[in-house]
């Protein structure tokens, strides 16, 4: 299958408030555009998830972040720096998302992603990417495609054609910040 066509076809279903089943750094997540709420509402429906509990984004760089964060601790980009595994930062006080994907507390969850099909599809898009596990809520989470309920296959708008042989056994390690820069590990 092509990376492009792919990214293409992704991105037409992003455009028009869809939602996709799609590979990730760690295990097939559930996305959208960050900033449309109405795509965002279909994922915590298919989800049967609480709106109080927020989901992360993924972000293509830099500039994506500053666009979200107007202030990021230096600690943030020392952890991202260090870590040898996929790692999500919980930061403060995001802008330019939908509401509805922030946490309570006013924080939210992001994932500097460099893997291809995501990486190419954020800059299509030029904002960042909804990613939550592909089940229901409270149920295991997949660790490959073919562990993918039919339930959530059927629910999206559109299945990406690429790597679904992959297994992957691990989500990320998710690390809170606060603005005054403390640190507190969520999942390793």
């Amino acid at each position: 299958m092509n990376l492009n066509e792919e990214v293409h076809k992704a991105f037409e279903v992003i455009q028009n408030g869809g939602i996709i089943l799609y590979p990730t750094d760690t295990v097939w997540g559930i996305g959208c555009d960050a900033t449309n709420v109405e795509a965002i509402k279909k994922i915590y429906a298919l989800k049967q998830r609480e709106e109080t509990k927020s989901m992360i984004v993924l972000m293509n760089g830099e500039k994506m972040m500053y666009n979200v964060f107007k202030e990021i601790p230096e600690v943030a980009w020392q952890i991202l720096d260090l870590s040898e595994k996929p790692t999500t930062l919980i930061l403060d006080n995001p802008r330019n998302v939908a509401a509805n994907i922030i946490a309570e507390d006013k924080t939210l969850g992001v994932r500097i992603v460099k893997e291809p099909f995501c990486f190419k599809l954020m800059e299509r898009m030029k904002k960042p990417l909804v990613s939550t596990s592909a089940n229901i809520s409270g149920m295991f989470t997949p660790k490959s495609f073919k562990e993918i309920s039919p339930e959530i296959i059927k629910g999206v708008d559109y299945v990406v054609n690429l790597h679904h042989e992959k297994i992957c056994d691990k989500p990320s390690t998710i690390i809170k910040l606060t603005s005054d820069s403390q640190v507190k590990i969520i999942r390793k």
